[in-house]
C-alpha cells in the first residue's frame, strides 16, 4: 500500500492505481494522525484529543475502537495480504507500520534533506533537482480534506514551513546555476504568497538585478520595508539591508552567482587555501540580525562579552541553558557588539534546526562557505580540516556554532589555530570542550514583563493591564519562547486583553495548548529537550512531574521515582545537565533541592498521561501520597517549622489528594487529607479544607471505611461551624454521629457530640449542650485530642453558667492534654481560657474565643 497525505488523504492499493479514501471524516483523522506518526505508538489519549479536543464524549474510547476496527477493514480491503496486520495495538495506543518509501510525507522530507545537503556541499544542480522532486509531491496542505486536531494542526504548520524552505533552497540553487531570468515570475508569486518572508524578497531582488532591472529590485525592497514597518513596526533584517546597499551601489560582484555550476565529475575545481579561497583582508560579517525584542540580559551580555574578549585565541566559549531561554539571541547580540575584537569577521552556522546541518562534514563545509570559499569541497571531515585550519590561521574570527547537540560533531568545528574563537550554544555542552560556560536562566520578572509587552505591542499599552501582564509573565515562567508565544496568542485574538489571556493560561491542563495555538513550533521546542535524553531519564522526568509545583528535595524525588537516594541523585544530576531540571537551595540548612520549570512540569504531566501505564502511575502516586502523609504526621519537613512548610506546600498537597481521588487511590486520599486537617484549620484555609476533605469523604465512602467517613463528616462540620454556617455544621455532625454509631467509632461519636454541643452553646442552649457533653466525655476517653475538645467545651459551658471554678478545672485538663499533644497552638488557647476563668484574661469586651482563633460576640450577633 502507498499513502498520500500531502493533499487530500489517499490510500493506493499495491496492484492498482485507483486510490481509496475513507468516507468518514473521523476515520480519515485517525488515519492521518497515525500516518504523520508512522511506525510510532500513538496513545489513545492523543487520538481522542485529536478527534474531539477538550470535550470528548463519554463513549470516546469505545467510539475510537470502532474507528480502528473500521480502519483495519479498509486496509484489509486495499491490501488483503498485509493490510490488517499493518495497524497494530501497542499500549498505550496504536501504531501503523509501513515502509517509509510508501508514504509521500516521508519521501518528501528525505528528498528535502538530501537537497539541503547537496546545496551545502556546493552541488546546486543536484540540490535543485532534489528539491524540485520533493515539491512535486506537494498537492495541497497536509490532509486537506480532513479535520485537524492539535497534532495534525502542528504538523501542518511545520510541513508548510518545510515546503517554504524547500522552495527557497530550490530557487537559491537555480540562481547559482544562472537561471535568474526564468525565476523572476515564480519569485513574484512566492513574495505575494508569503509577503513577510525576507529570504524570498532577497532572492527576487537578486534575480531582478541580474536581469538588468535594478530599479525593480530596489522597489521590491521598498515594498517589503513598507509592509514590515506598517504591520509589525520593525525594519528589514541586516542581511537584506546589506543586499539593498549593494544593489544601490551597483555592485558588479552581485551580478555573478557565488559559485560556478557544478562541472562534470573529475573536472570540478577543488577549493584550496590561498588567495582565491582565503579572506581578502576582512571577511564580510555573516551574522543574523540582532533580535529586535532582545531585552533583559544586560548582565549576561556583559559577562559573555568579557569572556569573549579575554579568552585566549584558538579557544571557545559556551552559552548553555534550557530550550527557549534565549541562548541564540544572546550569542548573536554579543557578536554584534564585538566587531572590534574580531576584525577578520564573525560568522554564524546553525548546527541543529530546520535550516541547520546534520553532519560534522556538512557543518564544516557551511563554515567554509560562510568564510568565502568557492568551488568543489571535499565530503569528509579529514579532508576539510586542513582547508579550514589554513583559512583561519592568523585570523581573528568569531565562529558562532549554534545548537550544539553532538559532542563529537562540534569538536570537528573548533578552531585549532591561534587567532579564532568559537562561541558554542546548546543545551548540553560537553564538559571537556570548555571551562568558560555562561548559563542562561529564564528572565527575571521585570524583564519578562518587558519582553511580553514589547512582543504584544500596543495591545498591552492600550489596555494598561499591569497586573495581568505580571501574571502572564509568571505563568510563562520567564521563558522567552513562552512569552513570545503568549504575545502571539494575544495578537491572534483581537477581542482579548491581557486579562483574558492570563485567565486562559491559569488552566494548567490547557496552558501548553494555548501557547502552541498561535506559535505552532512552541510545543515541539519544549518537547525536543525531553526527546533528546534516554528512556530512563524520560521516565524520571515524567514521574517528577507528579510532584507538586515548586521545589522538592531528594527524598520526595526518590519516593516518586521508586529508587534509592543514591540512584536518584545520579538521575537528578543527569537531568540538570540536560537542562530539564533546575538546582536550587532551600530551607534553614540551605539544602540542595530541585525544581522543574513550570512549563516542563506541564509537559512532563502530558507525557506521563500518554506514555506511562496506569499501574505505574497509580503506584508512584500512592508512594508520593503516603510519604507526604508520613512526613506531616512526624513533622519531618526539611528542618522547617511544620506550619511554615505546609504554607509553602498547601496547594500542591491538595493537588496530590485530588490526583489520588482521580486515580481511585481511596486509602491514600483519606490518609493524606487526615494528616492535613489540623494544618488547614490552623491556617484557616477554608477553601482548601473543604475541597480536600470533600474528596476524602467520597474516597472513604468508596472504600467503605465508616470510621474515616465519620471522621471526615465531623471535620467538615468543624469547618462549617468555624465559617458560622450552623445549619450545615449541624447536618455534618448529625451525619458523623449516625456513621460513627454504625462503624462503631466511639471517639468520632464523642467528637460529633462535642460539635453539636458547640452549636447549642452558640444558640444559647446551655441545658442542651450539657446533655450532649456528658456522654461525649465518656466516648472520647481513649483520645487525647478528643478529651481536649470535650474539656474545652465543658469549660466554656461552665463560664456561660457562671461557674468559673469548674471552668478552671476543665481548662487545666485542656492544658495537660495540649502538653501531651505537643501542640503550642492548643496550649496557648488553653492558657488564655484559664486566664479568663481566673478573671485575669484580656479578651476584647463582649467577645468570647470558642476555639483557637475563632471568636464570637457574646451578644445576639455572631461573629
Amino acid at each position: 500500500m502507498r499513502f498520500r497525505v500531502l493533499g487530500p488523504l489517499e490510500v493506493a492499493p499495491p496492484t492498482t492505481t485507483e486510490p481509496v479514501t475513507p468516507r468518514a471524516a473521523k476515520i480519515r483523522a485517525v488515519l492521518a494522525t497515525l500516518l504523520v506518526r508512522a511506525n510510532e505508538v500513538v496513545s489513545v489519549d492523543s487520538l481522542i484529543d485529536e478527534l474531539w479536543g477538550e470535550n470528548p464524549p463519554r463513549t470516546a474510547t469505545t467510539t475510537l475502537q470502532v474507528y480502528i476496527s473500521q480502519l483495519r477493514k479498509l486496509l484489509h480491503t486495499v491490501d488483503p495480504e498485509y493490510g490488517r496486520e499493518a495497524l497494530v495495538t501497542r499500549p498505550p495506543g496504536y501504531a501503523l507500520h509501513l515502509d517509509p518509501t510508501h508514504l509521500d510525507l516521508a519521501v518528501f522530507e528525505e528528498l528535502h534533506e538530501s537537497g539541503r545537503a547537496a546545496l551545502l556541499r556546493g552541488d546546486p544542480a543536484a540540490a535543485a533537482d532534489l528539491q524540485r522532486r520533493a515539491l512535486a509531491l506537494w498537492r495541497a496542505p497536509l490532509a486537506s480534506d480532513t479535520p485537524h486536531g492539535a497534532l495534525l494542526a502542528r504538523t501542518a504548520v511545520r510541513l508548510a514551513e518545510v515546503r517554504s524552505a524547500a522552495l527557497e533552497q530550490r530557487i537559491r540553487a537555480e540562481l547559482q546555476l544562472g537561471r535568474h531570468q526564468a525565476l523572476v515570475g515564480e519569485l513574484h508569486a512566492a513574495v505575494d504568497e508569503m509577503p513577510m518572508r525576507e529570504e524570498f524578497h532577497a532572492l527576487l531582488m537578486v534575480a531582478l538585478y541580474r536581469t538588468g532591472r535594478q530599479a525593480d529590485a530596489l522597489r521590491a525592497f521598498a515594498e517589503l520595508r513598507h509592509s514590515l514597518v506598517q504591520e509589525l513596526a520593525i525594519e528589514p533584517g541586516r542581511q537584506i539591508q546589506q543586499l539593498h546597499q549593494r544593489i544601490l551601489a551597483g555592485d558588479p560582484e552581485l551580478m555573478r552567482p557565488p559559485s560556478a555550476p557544478a562541472a562534470p565529475p573529475g573536472q570540478e575545481p577543488a577549493a584550496v587555501p590561498g588567495p582565491r579561497a582565503g579572506l581578502p583582508g576582512r571577511t564580510a560579517d555573516r551574522l543574523p540580525s540582532r533580535d529586535p525584542l532582545f531585552t533583559g540580559r544586560v548582565e549576561s551580555l556583559d559577562r559573555l562579552g568579557a569572556l569573549l574578549r579575554d579568552v585566549p585565541a584558538g579557544s571557545c566559549v559556551a552559552v548553555t541553558g534550557a530550550a527557549g531561554v534565549g541562548k541564540t539571541a544572546l550569542a548573536v547580540a554579543a557578536a554584534h557588539e564585538l566587531g572590534d575584537v574580531f576584525p577578520d569577521g564573525r560568522v554564524f552556522v546553525e548546527l541543529d534546526g530546520q535550516n541547520g546541518v546534520a553532519s560534522p562534514a556538512g557543518a564544516l563545509a557551511a563554515l567554509l562557505r560562510q568564510l568565502g570559499v568557492s568551488g568543489r569541497l571535499p565530503s569528509q571531515v579529514d579532508e576539510l580540516r586542513p582547508l579550514f585550519d589554513a583559512l583561519t590561521e592568523g585570523r581573528r574570527l568569531l565562529l558562532i556554532l549554534d545548537g550544539c547537540g553532538d559532542p563529537a560533531g562540534v569538536r570537528a568545528l573548533l578552531p585549532r589555530t591561534a587567532g579564532s574563537t568559537a562561541l558554542i550554544t546548546g543545551r548540553r555542552i560537553p564538559p571537556e570542550l570548555t571551562g568558560r560556560v555562561l548559563e542562561v536562566d529564564p528572565l527575571a520578572p521585570d524583564s519578562a514583563q518587558e519582553l511580553f509587552s514589547a512582543a504584544a505591542g500596543s495591545r498591552v499599552v492600550r489596555r494598561g493591564a499591569d497586573s495581568a501582564v505580571r501574571e502572564v509573565a509568571e505563568l510563562c515562567g520567564g521563558l522567552p519562547l513562552a512569552l513570545r508565544a503568549a504575545a502571539a496568542r494575544l495578537a491572534s485574538r483581537p477581542h482579548w486583553g491581557p486579562e483574558m489571556l492570563a485567565a486562559r493560561l491559569r488552566d494548567e491542563e490547557h496552558r501548553l495548548a494555548e501557547l502552541t495555538a498561535s506559535a505552532p513550533g512552541f510545543h515541539d521546542r519544549l518537547r525536543s529537550s525531553y526527546e533528546e535524553v534516554g528512556p530512563e531519564l524520560r521516565r524520571a522526568i515524567r514521574l517528577l512531574g507528579l510532584l507538586p509545583a515548586g521545589s522538592f528535595g531528594p527524598r520526595e524525588a526518590a519516593v516518586v521515582l521508586g529508587e534509592d537516594e543514591a540512584k536518584t541523585g545520579d538521575l537528578l544530576r543527569e537531568l540538570v545537565a540536560a537542562r530539564l531540571l533546575l538546582r536550587v537551595t532551600e530551607g534553614p540548612t540551605r539544602a540542595t533541592h530541585h525544581r522543574l520549570h513550570e512549563l516542563w512540569r506541564l509537559l512532563a504531566l502530558e507525557c506521563l498521561a500518554a506514555e506511562t501505564s496506569p499501574a505505574q502511575l497509580r503506584a508512584a502516586t500512592a508512594r508520593m501520597a503516603d510519604d507526604y502523609a508520613e512526613r506531616i504526621l512526624v513533622a519531618d519537613v526539611d528542618g522547617m517549622p511544620l506550619l511554615e512548610w505546609f504554607a509553602l506546600h498547601q496547594d500542591g498537597l491538595v493537588a496530590v489528594v485530588r490526583r489520588c481521588h482521580a486515580g481511585g487511590l481511596w486509602e491514600q486520599a483519606v490518609r493524606l487529607a487526615d494528616a492535613m486537617t489540623g494544618l488547614l484549620e490552623a491556617r484557616a484555609a477554608w477553601d482548601a479544607w473543604e475541597a480536600c476533605h470533600g474528596m476524602a469523604l467520597e474516597a472513604a465512602r468508596r472504600a467503605e471505611d465508616l470510621v474515616a467517613e465519620a471522621r471526615l463528616l465531623r471535620s467538615l462540620g468543624d469547618l462549617s461551624w468555624q465559617q458560622r454556617r450552623l445549619l450545615a455544621a449541624s447536618e455534618f455532625y448529625e451525619g458523623a454521629l449516625l456513621t460513627a454509631d454504625a462503624a462503631p467509632a466511639p471517639t468520632e461519636r464523642g467528637r460529633a457530640l462535642i460539635g453539636l454541643a458547640d452549636i447549642q452553646l452558640d444558640l444559647g442552649g446551655i441545658e442542651g449542650a450539657a446533655a450532649l457533653l456528658s456522654p461525649a466525655l465518656d466516648a472520647v476517653a481513649d483520645s487525647t485530642r478528643g478529651r481536649y475538645e470535650a474539656h474545652r467545651a465543658l469549660g466554656l459551658l461552665a463560664l456561660e453558667s457562671g461557674q468559673p471554678a469548674l471552668a478552671q478545672g476543665h481548662f487545666t485538663d485542656c492544658l495537660d492534654a495540649a502538653g501531651s499533644l505537643d501542640d503550642p497552638r492548643l496550649t496557648a488557647f488553653a492558657q488564655r481560657c484559664l486566664s479568663r476563668a481566673h478573671g485575669t484574661g484580656h479578651a476584647p469586651p463582649g467577645w468570647t474565643e470558642l476555639r483557637p482563633g475563632t471568636w464570637r460576640l457574646t451578644a445576639d450577633e455572631d461573629l
